[in-house]
């Protein structure tokens, strides 16, 4: 096995987290010899960019802010190391935690920092968490103990294969789990705890939220769109059929909406037929 911490490239995707992100990488420093740790300072208006650069980060800058999931696409595209590790410049992510997931790349494409419960903001912010984890279980048939942690590690090339679905907002996390769970990639979840983050958040619940359950519905019909498409279907189905075994019963005719439901059913599930086909080539297509 290699040493994976030294082919590793460290990215920091960073927007105004001056107050932050010069004693990360320092800590990052002190717990292993990483290939490289790149700070992509996201269009910061305070002193981001110069405090990680004098902590000794190579630094990459856009002249706009442009969102979590630009900065880390950037920081991929830049990277020269074989692994990445992805740490958020908001103090949350412990370093000492970084060695325990690279470790694991050996024998797995991601690694995921799972955070406990106990750990995260607040109780609306661990509602939502734990409603997205039920359901991305469930689209993935998969226990999925932590969807939204921003702290991984994965193979640089298996990542490049997802960039294009990565949004450029803060769902990167939801969209490289989904991604290399359903594309049959092998993917661990590590317990850590998280810290407090220093500064404010910038994420919403109530927008971003939203954001995240498109973003599960949609990289689920990419990869996947029978876990979504077969229950609608049936559901419509038993609606239909129910409605019609009714109105038999008490009008002696079948209505016009019973059928109109079971035609529906028919038709989103032929619909659901045809893009796991779709899906199913464009999973098979030859990686580049």
């Amino acid at each position: 096995m290699i040493d994976v911490a030294s082919h590793t490239s460290v990215i920091v995707p960073a927007f105004n987290e001056g107050l932050s992100v010069r004693q990360l990488i320092s800590d990052l420093q002190n717990v292993g010899r990483w290939q490289e740790i790149l700070v992509v300072d996201d269009g910061s208006t305070d002193d981001t960019g110069e405090q990680a650069s004098a902590a000794g980060a190579r630094v990459l800058r856009h002249p706009y802010n442009k969102g979590n999931g630009a900065a880390v696409k950037t920081g991929i595209r830049n990277a020269s190391g074989m692994f990445v590790l992805i740490v958020d410049g908001d103090g949350q992510h412990q370093p000492v935690d970084a060695v325990r997931l690279v470790n694991h790349l050996n024998e797995y494409e991601l690694v995921v920092g799972a955070r406990s419960m106990e750990t995260q903001a607040t109780a609306s912010r661990r509602l939502g968490n734990s409603l997205l984890n039920a359901f991305a279980s469930y689209l993935t048939n998969r226990p999925i103990p932590d969807l939204t942690s921003g702290f991984r590690a994965a193979r640089r090339d298996c990542l490049l294969e997802f960039l294009h679905l990565i949004p450029n907002g803060f769902s990167t996390p939801t969209t490289t789990t989904l991604a290399f769970l359903k594309a049959g990639y092998s993917v661990r979840f590590v317990p850590i705890d998280a810290a407090s983050r220093k500064g404010v958040s910038k994420i919403r619940l109530g927008s971003d939220g939203a954001k995240f359950v498109l973003i599960l519905l949609k990289l689920i019909t990419i990869f996947s769109p029978l876990r979504i498409f077969v229950p609608v279907s049936l559901a419509t189905f038993t609606l239909g059929a129910a409605y019609a075994v009714w109105t038999i019963a008490t009008q002696s005719h079948v209505t016009n909406s019973s059928v109109l439901l079971i035609l529906l059913s028919v038709i989103m599930f032929l619909i659901g037929l045809v893009s796991e086909q779709v899906a199913s080539l464009r999973s098979e297509r030859p990686r580049e």
